[in-house]
């Protein structure tokens, strides 16, 4: 019985940190969905937001499952927290198989995309915007040639960097001798994939960890439970 006390109270609090994972998980993403989204030309390309945003949730959902199925010595309910979790963690590894794998096809990918939106002059004047504000944000021109990808239009303030020279470097921008960035956004916009990858495909990890213990804790428990009510007592 003290056996069976011990891995109540540790399932117990391994899905309040769970759930309190999973309440910052969505909180962080919604802050970076709402500061940060709103660009036509980046939103399609950090779906990882949206993503971690509904694993938040699912996270809180199953935290709070697997709490009332600890404390009160739910079968059913634990039953039903381990085969979530078993199902989350196959494609938690799937996905990030499959993640690590395609990193090398991005680019590739990215400069697709991007090259079906030129000519610029023919975007709408949201768009022409929404790639004004990246240019300053990220210190460069263009979408995949650099500033002629804006020809015939002029040339925007945003692509030159005579004016930005005192701000904090970003590394790799090349201000060229026309005072232009030479740097187009496609390479910026890889190079930010690629690191939000690193760190997407590291928070799955250290989820995947606790998904390992949550489902050996609660098997143990469901197991310890039925032992104690007998073959023939329902959950």
């Amino acid at each position: 019985m003290a056996v069976n006390k011990c891995v109540k109270y540790l399932l117990f609090f391994f899905n309040l940190l769970f759930w309190l994972s999973g309440c910052l998980i969505l909180a962080v993403s919604i802050y970076l969905r709402v500061s940060k989204g709103g660009n036509e030309i980046t939103d399609q390309y950090f779906p990882a937001v949206n993503l971690m945003i509904a694993i938040g949730a699912i996270i809180m959902v199953l935290g709070f499952l697997g709490c009332c199925g600890a404390l009160k010595e739910s079968r059913c309910m634990l039953l039903l927290f381990f085969i979530f979790l078993l199902i989350i963690f196959i494609l938690l590894v799937a996905a990030g198989i499959a993640g690590a794998v395609s990193q090398n096809k991005m680019e590739d990918w990215v400069n697709k995309q991007l090259k079906a939106m030129l000519p610029l002059a023919n975007q709408p004047q949201s768009v022409k915007s929404d790639l004004e504000n990246l240019q300053k944000d990220l210190k460069c021109c263009g979408l995949v040639n650099g500033k002629t990808d804006w020809s015939p239009d002029p040339f925007p303030e945003s692509c030159r960097c005579n004016y930005t020279i005192s701000a904090t470097p970003v590394p790799g921008a090349e201000c060229g001798s026309d005072r232009y960035y030479s740097t187009p956004c496609s390479t910026r916009i890889v190079n930010l994939m690629k690191e939000n990858m690193v760190i997407v495909l590291g928070i799955a990890f250290g989820i995947a960890v606790l998904l390992i213990f949550g489902l050996a804790f609660s098997m143990a428990l469901y197991c310890q439970i039925g032992k104690k009510d007998g073959p023939t007592t329902n959950a």
